[in-house]
């Protein structure tokens, strides 16, 4: 099975019964993609997750069934109404609508996870008749089977070596029989409880089954055509990049590049598998593949934005020529699973920047009331939002010389409210007002990227 691709389509790729025919056909053109992950179909995935709020009205809910399950008929309609899988998607749909009157009366996450794992389970079943439409042997394969995590409802934290087994158990047999189509985003616990990976969890999903499966390439087909130098809505000019390390693309992928989710690389890295980003609209455009060698490794590789950024200011008087402060302020951090991204210090503040779009699978902000009240118990607790990082990626910044002028010429206008730069070799980080965000990151390429 060394040879073997998993290929990845998100929600705007399996949108719609014609979106679908497109991907089937790039699955087809590669006779060693064995195993293709699907996420929900565009939109089906918000509509779950408004279902799953509390003081839903009932009303409301009943247009959100009907919505969802309109967009699944919309494809069996395409697909002639098989039996089989009108069957199947009549079961899912009506799965849909006992899980969430349950949440009514019980506000359980592992219900909530349930219900935003119909999702995937529908789409996977949807494309797996595409494919059979096409002629080829395929069928949908419930990635719970092999897709073991801790019961961590709303973000699940994977547990490789139980995936590596089960893969080799129940999905490695299957591959050399047929097409599989499974789903992103979700898994199971011990007990079989569906767990939800959170949010953007499909690209993890498919990396992890890669690893998994030793295969030889992961292939994410989105609707852009592989990775730019930054986001071409903020720069016209922007450019394609054809080739970037695991390295650079980890930072992009951690500072808010959209195409990629951030865990993504972390199961590519460990086994050295390409990663492949492409446009399932336009596959003739080709697109970025990552790998662990690169032929060039510029000084300036992109700009990456990633918004909705909240600062921590926490300050005790306890840090100045004391031990223990920052042992105490992460454990705690720890306790209520929430990851740190930049960090700086001073002789008695430390200020910490955390991604409010690492919520869990239902969007619930990490940042808890509980959370705030044990660290006020040994520091006092400021809360700035509204902040957007801006990350330069590229290789060699903390050691050229030159790149921090070029950089803080174009932030002079700007309100900077915290600078890292030196942990990593790949990347220099800024934190701006998120109203300044767009404009930096524009002023930053033309700088970096556009001067003659």
């Amino acid at each position: 099975m060394s040879a073997i691709v998993v290929a990845k389509f998100g929600g705007t790729s399996v949108a719609d019964y014609q979106s679908m025919s497109r991907c089937a056909d790039i699955v087809l053109a590669n006779p060693d993609t064995r195993l293709v992950v699907v996420s929900a179909s565009s939109g089906v995935t918000n509509l779950l997750v408004e279902l799953t709020q509390a003081q839903l009205e009932d009303e409301r809910r009943q247009q959100l069934l009907k919505e969802i399950a309109s967009i699944q008929y919309k494809i069996l309609d395409k697909l002639g109404y098989p039996d089989n899988v009108a069957a199947r998607i009549d079961k899912l749909l009506s799965r849909i609508g006992v899980l969430s009157e349950s949440l009514t009366l019980n506000r359980n996450k592992a219900i909530m996870d349930e219900l935003l794992a119909q999702g995937e389970q529908c789409s996977s079943a949807l494309f797996a008749a595409v494919l059979r439409e096409k002629g080829e042997s395929a069928s949908a394969f419930d990635v719970r089977q092999v897709m073991r995590t801790d019961s961590h409802f709303g973000r699940a934290e994977p547990q490789i070596e139980q995936i590596a087994e089960l893969c080799s158990q129940h999905l490695a047999p299957l591959l050399e029989q047929q097409r599989i189509v499974t789903q992103g985003f979700i898994g199971a616990d011990e007990q079989g409880s569906t767990t939800t990976l959170g949010r953007g969890g499909s690209d993890y999903s498919a990396a992890l089954l890669a690893e998994a499966l030793k295969a030889s390439a992961v292939e994410i087909w989105t609707d852009v055509a592989g990775i730019y130098t930054t986001d071409p809505r903020l720069a016209p000019n922007a450019s394609p990049i054809k080739e970037i390390s695991f390295n650079e693309a980890a930072e992009m992928a951690t500072f808010g590049a959209k195409v990629l989710h951030p865990a993504t690389i972390l199961p590519a890295v460990r086994q050295k598998i390409q990663v492949f980003v492409g446009s399932s609209i336009a596959p003739e455009k080709g697109g970025t593949w990552i790998r662990h060698q690169v032929s060039d490794e510029p000084i300036y590789r992109a700009v990456a934005v990633r918004r909705d950024q909240t600062l921590l200011n926490l300050h005790s008087l306890q840090m100045l020529h004391a031990q223990g402060f920052l042992a105490e302020t992460f454990a705690t951090l720890a306790r209520h699973k929430i990851s740190v991204d930049l960090i700086t210090t001073s002789e008695v503040n430390v200020s910490l920047t955390l991604d409010k779009t690492g919520s869990d699978s239902a969007g619930n902000s990490l940042l808890s009331e509980a959370l705030l009240q044990e660290l006020s118990q040994h520091c006092r607790v400021r809360v700035e939002e509204n902040l957007a990082l801006v990350a330069i990626i590229g290789n060699k910044i903390a050691t050229t010389a030159g790149v921090c002028r070029r950089v803080f010429e174009v932030l002079e206008p700007h309100n900077v409210r915290m600078i890292c730069q030196g942990a990593s070799p790949h990347n220099l980080c800024v934190l701006v007002s998120e109203s300044e965000a767009a404009q930096v990151v524009r002023a930053l390429h033309e700088n970096l990227f556009e001067a003659a």
